[in-house]
């Protein structure tokens, strides 16, 4: 008997709307709204960012200000503000004579009177401070009668928005998780034992009442064993969706190879193992029957884009066109002017589309493209556009395809009459297993090696004590010909970080080295990107300082990197 399809009842009371939890109206509805908080099992979710120590002391005297402490008082005075925008001060004393001033700012007479009438016996708990010598705690963070329960000796604390406190969002937290079901174990009970993880109602109990700073961390059992289930799941959905993807019917594109032979005899050296591995497993990607998507990661000179023209190759042997997309114009051009010496040599046609063509001369590429007169387009985010129509696109290859929105990607998927398979490209360093978390709807090629010839990278660490050494060696580089990259994390300066910033930088070289610089950051409009990028690529300017926005694959032979 096949389980039931939807969402099983016991879960209903999880997916009910956020303001059926008691002490969320419409206002707290709206501040966990802006946190993405929706229902209660986003608050079940919504773990403790952070924790506070409440020290539970009999005497003032036992304090060490400043010092979160909980303690019984008795409420000796009230002395309410003599002028505006004086505090109200509230005179106690422990049990053993030693005196506590409680300050609040702006307080209502009767709420104040009512809260901590004078006789009263409360237990309070927030920050005791010195002032002018004297014991004061200015709006505790709680005010309770004897007899009701204390705060906890390690409070949790909840990320919040405007309009929340901790005491609602505590408040809501605890109603959310007494709507949690009893649920089947899903963990192998092995490994459980093994980790000495909690079960999962178990784990989010302790991850919401941790007793100690070690609770928060990732490591601590609570949090190992929600981490795992959240992977799992990831996993589990990521596996769901390649099955989907693999049932998308593709159509089979089935070279001959001739275009291929032509152009790896051309080579003046032959193809490394892994790109030849890698166009194997993409050419017979694009000869099943569905869709190929894949993903092809290599560092920067490990040849992704001899691959990527054998793999278009692939489709123009099948009759077909494929189009090659670049996040900037530089690197659209610099892609074109790489693969047209092997256009010729198959004797195909490429092409380049990019937002800087216009009028006659866009109108007769986008007409040769729709007629098939095109074989390969290399282009810019201008070939999202609506007008840019193929005659048979069979392979789309996006490169870095982080720069691109998903909803570009569909875009170019519904250019051709039958999705065309999809070849991704990436220079990100990333190992295999993140490779599959990040990207587990794709198939993955990997290229682990670099053509012959490529020169070693020498790597040197020094001290921003020797600035004055490294600006050196940049003039004398520079006299002989040579380019530099000098790349920046952060692009402000910030009282956060010592880093040294893009802009700081680059005002700071352009005193010395004047119009040899040029800077490049994510924050500049993409005009201004291009034309730095440009200036450097030419020569008119011969030192770059970015941040690590730059261009991944921007080839210019003349620079190095510092």
């Amino acid at each position: 008997m096949s389980a039931p399809k939807g969402r099983p009842p016991a879960l209903f009371p999880l997916f009910a709307a956020i303001d059926t939890l008691p002490g969320i109206g419409p206002k707290g509805r709206d501040a966990l709204a802006q946190m993405g908080i929706e229902r209660p099992r986003d608050l079940v979710m919504t773990l403790p960012a952070n924790g506070i120590t409440r020290r539970h002391i009999d005497r003032i005297s036992e304090a060490r200000p400043p010092e979160i402490v909980t303690i019984e008082i008795s409420v000796t005075r009230h002395f309410p503000p003599k002028s505006r925008g004086r505090p109200w001060r509230v005179h106690c004393a422990d049990a053993h004579g030693g005196d506590l001033t409680l300050v609040f700012f702006h307080p209502r007479r009767d709420w104040i009177e009512s809260q901590l009438p004078e006789g009263a016996r409360r237990i309070v708990s927030g920050k005791l401070e010195l002032f002018d010598g004297l014991a004061q705690m200015v709006h505790p963070d709680h005010m309770l009668r004897e007899g009701e329960a204390l705060p906890a000796a390690f409070e949790p604390v909840y990320p919040l928005s405007q309009g929340l406190t901790q005491r609602m969002m505590a408040k809501a937290v605890t109603a959310a998780m007494e709507r949690l079901p009893e649920v089947e174990e899903w963990i192998d009970p092995q490994l459980l034992k093994e980790r000495g993880w909690p079960g999962f109602a178990g784990a989010l109990q302790q991850a919401h009442a941790p007793g100690s700073p070690r609770d928060l961390s990732p490591d601590s059992p609570a949090r190992a064993r929600l981490a795992y289930d959240e992977f799992l799941a990831h996993q589990m959905t990521l596996a769901l969706v390649r099955r989907e993807k693999r049932r998308l019917k593709g159509r089979p594109t089935q070279g001959d190879g001739r275009l291929r032979q032509a152009v790896l005899a051309s080579l003046p050296w032959p193809p490394t193992g892994a790109q030849t591995r890698a166009v194997e497993e993409i050419a017979s990607d694009m000869a099943s029957d569905r869709r190929m998507n894949r993903l092809l990661q290599g560092d920067v000179g490990s040849g992704k884009t001899l691959v990527a023209m054998l793999s278009a190759l692939v489709a123009v042997e099948a009759g077909g066109q494929a189009v090659l997309m670049a996040p900037t114009e530089i690197l659209a051009r610099q892609h074109a002017r790489a693969l047209e010496p092997l256009a010729r040599v198959a004797g195909i046609r490429l092409a380049a589309l990019t937002g800087r063509d216009k009028g006659e001369l866009r109108a007769q590429l986008l007409e040769d493209l729709a007629q098939g007169r095109i074989d390969i387009l290399v282009g810019t985010h201008a070939v999202f556009q609506k007008d840019v129509h193929f005659h048979d696109l069979r392979l789309a290859i996006i490169d870095e395809q982080h720069r691109f929105g998903v909803a570009q990607r569909l875009e170019l998927s519904a250019k051709g009459d039958v999705p065309p398979d999809m070849l991704i490209m990436t220079a990100t360093p990333i190992p295999r297993s993140l490779a599959l978390t990040q990207y587990g709807d794709l198939d993955l090629s990997v290229l682990d090696e670099k053509p012959p010839g490529r020169q070693p990278i020498t790597t040197v660490m020094i001290s921003d004590q020797r600035l004055d050494e490294v600006t050196a060696r940049l003039h004398a580089v520079l006299e002989q010909g040579a380019r530099a990259y000098w790349v920046c994390p952060l692009v402000d300066e910030s009282e956060l970080s010592d880093l040294t910033a893009a802009e700081a930088r680059f005002q700071s070289l352009r005193a010395q080295f004047g119009e040899d610089v040029r800077l490049i950051h994510g924050q500049m409009p993409a005009d201004q990107r291009d034309s730095a990028m440009a200036d450097f690529a030419s020569g008119r300017a011969r030192i770059l300082v970015a941040t690590t926005v730059i261009e991944v694959g921007v080839d210019v032979p003349e620079a190095r990197s510092w």
